[in-house]
């Protein structure tokens, strides 16, 4: 409120747009949203600063137009294509290579690595060799495949090596793609300002005070995330039997059956803490099996549905159990609420 200029947060972006031709914005956060919003707005802005506390992993999309030919062919071809999206974990038309990447050649594994590269989409990591996406060795030497692709883009070292991701492994958590991202770093008109050297103190009326320095700015955008999968469900003050919030129910985590429902909360189906990757094919089998659900309900006359307590208690210790050995409860991201002050660790999705 001190701030004497615009700001905003990224999931509150005006309908008309900011206007931002021509002056000095920062940037705060580089997560999925900060890099597809710093690509585009370093080509029209003044000045940029890129406040950044982690570094990402981020792998190029290389999305490019589709023809009239080709978009007929991808469109007469939906019935495959969202019948291998229904039969992988991701729900993605992606498989994993079902090799080791440490059982090939060092020869074989990087032209491996380089051919997904150059490819667009998500095969880089979903079509890779399976351990790639598992804890250990071949996780890692992927890890510093792709840490060596962002130096090679970046021209001064000293920016590079902070860009450059140290703290996490490659997939534990969300992976922002790209389009640019890391030539933004090129131009003379963008600073990096890493905020685990020198944390932000405070807002000021001219701009942002870390422990170094004050950067002068006409826009702030607040690039900083979001209270995922359980945030929006509790601000709605969903109250079930004896008048029990769904927010005080999920104080410690989802506590549900399958992700779909919550003892205690008869006839409320949640779709997001279930879904895992690919969110609109994979939540599609979700929608069709609670809208069949609902159809037997009524069918039959019934008034209610509920998972049972037993039930819930099984399938919360089986999140526990299996999310413990996968990729997504391995770092400090939105997967297990560690960007929410308070928030109780726990992986939010399905494993």
């Amino acid at each position: 409120e001190s701030f004497k200029g615009d700001w905003c947060h990224t999931g509150r972006w005006p309908k008309e747009g900011m206007d931002l031709a021509g002056k000095r914005v920062g940037v705060i956060g580089t997560g999925a949203t900060g890099v597809q919003l710093i690509t585009e707005i370093a080509k029209e802005v003044a000045h940029l600063t890129v406040f950044q506390r982690t570094a990402n992993y981020c792998a190029p999309l290389r999305n490019g137009p589709i023809d009239p030919d080709w978009q007929r062919e991808i469109k007469a071809s939906y019935p495959e294509i969202f019948k291998k999206c229904s039969e992988t974990p991701g729900s993605f038309v992606h498989q994993f290579d079902p090799r080791s990447a440490l059982e090939v050649s060092p020869e074989e594994r990087l032209a491996q690595y380089e051919r997904l590269w150059a490819e667009p989409g998500f095969k880089k990591w979903l079509a890779n060799f399976h351990d790639v996406m598992i804890p250990g060795e071949a996780n890692e030497d992927y890890a510093e495949f792709v840490r060596n692709k962002i130096r090679e883009r970046v021209k001064d070292p000293v920016v590079a090596e902070k860009l450059v991701p140290k703290d996490h492994m490659f997939g534990s958590k969300r992976l922002p793609c790209e389009s640019g991202y890391y030539e933004v770093y090129n131009q003379d008109n963008v600073l990096l300002v890493d905020v685990r050297e020198a944390p932000i103190e405070r807002i000021t009326p001219k701009g942002v005070k870390t422990t170094d320095a004050e950067y002068e700015l006409d826009v702030i955008i607040f690039a900083t995330g979001y209270d995922a999968v359980t945030g929006s469900l509790n601000r709605m003050d969903i109250q079930g039997e004896g008048g029990q919030t769904l927010k005080d129910k999920f104080a410690e985590g989802p506590r549900t059956y399958m992700g779909i429902q919550s003892a205690g909360f008869p006839n409320l189906f949640t779709i997001n803490a279930a879904s895992v990757g690919n969110f609109v094919r994979a939540a599609e089998p979700l929608v069709e099996w609670v809208s069949d659900c609902i159809c037997y309900v009524r069918e039959h006359q019934f008034t209610r549905i509920s998972a049972t307590p037993q039930a819930e208690e099984a399938w919360t210790k089986h999140v526990a159990e299996a999310g413990a050995k996968i990729l997504r409860t391995k770092a400090d991201s939105w997967f297990v609420g560690a960007n929410i002050p308070g928030k109780a660790r726990v992986l939010l999705t399905s494993p």
